[in-house]
């Protein structure tokens, strides 16, 4: 059946802001009423035109900003499959030209160590850039259009396998969105019980290490004796990118329900010489890969030093979330103690738990230790990371793998991913650079001398499991 928005659909001339505002309500009509095969392509031709209108910037570039707000709205109305088409549209519509590329390639080649070199290298930059950059940047300067980007690359990082030409999209996007969410363009703030609720709520939310239960444990996180630190974009208002949770100690704490318990009394922070680290939650999926993290917990250092100048420690009480998995995967771990981890209540029996102790601290200081990524395969990947993400992330910040806590985590959660163990990440001010330089250089480990030793015992103990095979 033909109607006046399906005609606009067929037309081959780009449609404009107000027309693409027509397609959008109607077609999300059409997709809350039923099945719409057969409208889905006229949509993803009409999305294609205009991403290529929008490419040309025709009508200038103020009117290629309104035309990338109208796209906005258009993609928002598509339903999943209809998305799905128009993101491979988007992705191998907008590419490089090959030929182009290919005779700028050739002429660089030719002019390497002449004069002519400079201006032939800018031509192949010319030619590498896709007109696809040129359009993520005309949505990042509409209306609300940062937020589309960065939950767009949420879709695109999903649909990977199912649509490898999406790769170059991908990476352009990171690209562009690292620039946009550079540290220096980050605002630093202290989240406080006067906060606004709904920055709050969030938090609550996206809290991703040790759930926030209730607004009682909201407000017992934001005590005297604790801080809670985000950032925050000007482009995504009150939207916490990243944050931190700090309790204030007297020493380097060791169990993660002591500083969680809401009936504990407030410390005196007059007190206080450690800043416990103990939840660091990243909440934009999108922007994976882009790390500020590292950031954020440097400014936080610098702002809690000025407060309270007699802090001597800063460390973290962190998970080991692929300990347990690796364990179990692991050849020649000594039969006994397979077994008794086979008992779900071994860590009530304080017998059983006891003898647990000693081997089970020592895998989990191996783990940290030696436990390492596959090789990517990559020529230019770099020494192999840890396996454990949290680990990757407090060592590639210059932290120090500093000491075991057994039973730290007695919730569900502890209990399945690392037999209740945690692990110090020791942040020493005068190490930092150097970790990171050798973490970065050759995938150094910086560990303290007792979770050196107890990794060593675990390989002789493996050893020995070995031989008795």
């Amino acid at each position: 059946m033909s109607t006046p928005v399906l005609n606009t659909l067929s037309d081959s001339a780009p449609v404009g802001r107000n027309a693409l505002s027509r397609i959008s309500s109607w077609f999300k009509h059409r997709v809350a009423s039923g099945p719409v095969e057969g409208v889905a392509g006229g949509v993803v031709r009409a999305w294609c035109r205009e991403l290529e209108a929008c490419a040309r910037e025709q009508g200038g570039p103020v009117a290629s900003r309104s035309r990338a707000l109208a796209l906005i709205d258009l993609y928002e109305a598509m339903n999943e499959a209809t998305r799905l088409e128009a993101l491979r549209t988007f992705a191998t519509t907008l590419k490089p030209d090959g030929a182009a590329v290919a005779q700028a390639f050739a002429a660089y080649s030719e002019a390497l160590g002449s004069p002519a070199e400079w201006r032939a290298e800018s031509a192949l930059r010319g030619a590498l850039a896709s007109p696809r950059a040129r359009v993520i940047r005309q949505f990042g300067a509409a209306e609300k259009g940062v937020r589309f980007l960065v939950d767009v690359r949420v879709e695109v990082l999903a649909r990977l396998r199912q649509a490898p030409e999406l790769q170059a999209l991908e990476a352009e996007l990171a690209e562009q969105l690292a620039v946009w969410f550079d540290v220096g363009f980050l605002e630093l703030r202290r989240i406080g019980w006067d906060s606004p609720a709904h920055i709050l709520e969030k938090l609550m939310v996206y809290e991703a290490v040790h759930e926030i239960s209730s607004w009682a444990d909201m407000k017992n996180r934001l005590d005297r004796d604790r801080r809670v630190y985000a950032f925050f974009h000007p482009r995504l208002k009150d939207e916490p990118l990243v944050f931190v949770e700090v309790a204030l100690t007297e020493d380097i704490a060791g169990n993660v329900q002591v500083l969680l318990d809401q009936a504990a009394p407030v410390f005196d922070t007059r007190r206080a010489r450690a800043a416990m680290f103990y939840s660091i939650s990243s909440t934009q999926a999108g922007l994976r890969g882009i790390s500020f993290g590292n950031f954020l917990l440097k400014r936080v250092v610098e702002d809690l030093q000025r407060d309270f100048p007699k802090l001597q420690h800063f460390s973290t009480l962190s998970p080991m979330p692929g300990f347990a998995a690796w364990l179990k995967a692991a050849p020649n771990v000594p039969l006994p103690l397979s077994e008794a981890l086979a008992n779900p209540h071994w860590h009530q029996d304080s017998a059983l738990a006891g003898a647990l102790r000693a081997p089970l601290m020592s895998l989990a200081a191996l783990y940290l230790t030696e436990a390492r990524q596959a090789p990517s395969g990559r020529p230019d990947a770099g020494p192999a990371a840890p396996l454990d993400s949290v680990a990757r992330f407090h060592l590639g910040n210059g932290a120090r793998a500093e000491r075991l806590q057994w039973l730290a985590d007695g919730s569900a959660r502890g209990l399945l991913q690392s037999f209740g163990m945690m692990v110090n990440y020791y942040y020493d001010l005068e190490e930092i650079e150097g970790n990171i330089n050798r973490f970065d250089a050759e995938g150094f480990v910086a560990a303290g001398s007792r979770l050196a030793r107890l990794a060593r015992i675990a390989t002789r103990m493996r050893e020995e499991a070995a031989a008795k095979r």
